[in-house]
């Protein structure tokens, strides 16, 4: 499975970083974190320990639709749904749509997180 590379920074120096990015003053090195959250409080709620369960029972029980995901977890489809929307939101996962369901697909089970000091 994929290895997603994560990085705390503040919302204005992701923003800074960002402006430099679009304007050819910073080039991104290889290893570089892609997916960044503002703080290690919000980096826990979205991978909290529920959140990891249900993306280990995504990549390894491959359920076919959200309804079977949230039959397999325990957890009200709702719950659920919301749950993959913001996993989906950081690239942690995808959904492939047919056509009356959507399967949830775990891009990464392992994580980097990079801090910086400050």
């Amino acid at each position: 499975m994929k290895k997603i590379t994560i990085g705390i920074m503040s919302r204005d120096d992701y923003q800074k970083r960002a402006i430099a990015i679009a304007s050819g003053k910073y080039k991104p090195r290889r290893g570089e974190p892609k997916v960044f959250f503002n703080s290690m409080k919000s980096l826990s709620e979205v991978l909290s320990d529920k959140n990891r369960e249900l993306l280990k029972i995504i990549a390894e029980q491959e359920p076919e639709t959200m309804t079977e995901l949230a039959a397999i977890s325990g957890r009200e489809l709702s719950n659920v749904s919301r749950t993959i929307k913001t996993l989906e939101r950081y690239g942690i996962v995808e959904t492939e749509r047919s056509r009356h369901s959507k399967r949830p697909i775990a891009k990464a089970t392992e994580f980097d997180i990079q801090l910086s000091a400050c």
